[in-house]
Parts: structure tokens; sequence; C-alpha cells
């Protein structure tokens, strides 16, 4: 079986979390629903979702289970999770922790969650750690999201040239890292479900700014003095694509449903 390192390697995000709250796109309502269907989630059914950052899955899976955890290894993450939740008027059971404290005291979950998150886990040691924690036709969800090639998002290519040219890549990872579906092929977690809902956006282009320093490679820890000149020359870039007050985005949701066989 694929083996990665079995010590933790999270980043720190606290200065990333306003920024992260503001600019990272949530996942498309009907995705959410999409996948209630798919695992057929009742109020008899807990979820979790893990390195849940702002909790926007816990969030939005919170209607429709009877029980929601969030764990994330950020106080900061937290927090803001806390603060979503309230003014979302759910309640979840919010956790300091990570991948690395999945034990049978967690009890047991229906699906458990990862958004954008699996990455910097070992995913191997997780899915492993997982198994005796999901019920036996229950779900490993990886939710993430992509832009089609279409001509609204001909301003992508602009922004991702001024993000790589900022981007400190020691913080990032391999290109020639695995896929998660070879690392869960080769799980319990192994028949794989792909869904997607494709949505039309208008993003202020200072939702696209906060985007942008919130990821790990381009955070304001990770750029320092360089952050004002990073906003800047994106603020430059994007200003022909916003006539309209924003920049059209056509953004796919993706989900990866990874189930036992």
């Amino acid at each position: 079986m694929t083996s990665e390192p079995a010590t933790p390697s999270f980043p720190r995000f606290q200065s990333t979390v306003p920024h992260y709250v503001a600019g990272r796109p949530n996942y498309a309502p009907a995705l959410i629903q999409l996948v209630a269907d798919h695992l057929r989630l009742t109020k008899h059914h807990r979820l979790m979702d893990l390195g849940c950052g702002p909790a926007w899955l816990g969030i939005a899976f919170a209607p429709r289970v009877g029980e929601v955890i969030g764990i994330d290894p950020e106080p900061a993450m937290l927090e803001a999770a806390r603060t979503l939740a309230t003014a979302a008027g759910v309640d979840i059971e919010l956790i300091e922790g990570s991948s690395f404290d999945l034990t049978p005291q967690l009890g047991r979950f229906r699906a458990v969650a990862i958004g954008r998150a699996f990455h910097w886990m070992d995913r191997a040691d997780t899915l492993r750690r997982l198994d005796p924690l999901i019920e036996e036709d229950g779900a490993v969800l990886l939710f993430n999201d992509v832009r089609p090639d279409v001509p609204q998002n001909a301003w992508y290519k602009r922004y991702s040239d001024v993000v790589d040219r900022f981007t400190n890549r020691s913080v990032g990872f391999a290109p020639e890292r695995l896929r998660h579906e070879t690392i869960l092929l080769e799980s319990r977690f192994s028949e794989l479900t792909r869904i997607g809902v494709v949505e039309q956006r208008l993003v202020p282009v200072a939702r696209l700014i906060d985007r942008a320093l919130s990821m790990s490679t381009s955070s304001p820890e990770q750029l320092g003095a360089l952050s004002g000149q990073f906003a800047q020359e994106l603020a430059t870039e994007m200003s022909p694509f916003a006539a309209t007050g924003g920049v059209l985005e056509v953004i796919e949701s993706q989900v990866l449903i990874a189930q036992r066989r």
C-alpha cells in the first residue's frame, strides 16, 4: 500500500483566516443536497467535517443530519467556525485536533467530509484510522472546486500568473505527488463516484485578492512586506475583467465519494 510520512505537517493558517472566510469559494448548495440524497442522510446519522477550517461543510450538512463534529488543528479557524455556525443557526461540536487524533472515542459516522484538506494529511494513514469510525455503508467525501476552460474564465490565467510569481514553493507539494484517487483505490474506500455542480458567480475583485491571500503558499505570513504589492498587482490585472462590479467566474463544485466495495 502507498505510504506517506506519518508525522504531522499541517501549515499554520492563522494569518489567512479572515481572507479564507472572505475569499474562498463555498460549495454549491445543490451539491450538498445531491450528496445527502446519495447517502440517504437523515437525522439518525452523524457527520464529521475533518480539517474543517471555518466548517462550511459541517454547517451545510447540519440541517440534514442529527449531529456534526468539526475537527481542525488551527484554533483561529475553529473560532471562525463557531461564529459562522451561530450566524447560520446550527449546532456543531468543534474539536482542536487533526487526522492523527482520530480514535474510536469519537464514535461512528455515516460520512466524513473533507474540504480542500486531504492533501495536508498522511492520506493512507487517515483512511485506515477512519475505517472503524465510518458505518459500513458510509463514505469519505472529498470536496474540491475547479474552473472549466470556458470564455468566462479568461481572467484566471492572469490571476494565476500573479499568484505564481509570489508563491513560496517550499510550502507546497511536489508535482509528482499521487492523486487522491490512487490512494483511495488502495484503501478500503475504493468504490469512487464523482459528482459536480457548475455555477456562474460574480466575484468582487477584493474577494479574489482575499482568496489568493488565503493560500498557504501566498499567505500574509509567507509574503510579509510583499503582501501589499501582491494585492495591488492582482487588482491591476483583474480590473479589465471587472466592468460589471466583479469578475465573472464559472466554477464547478465537486465531491469524490469514496465507499467500501
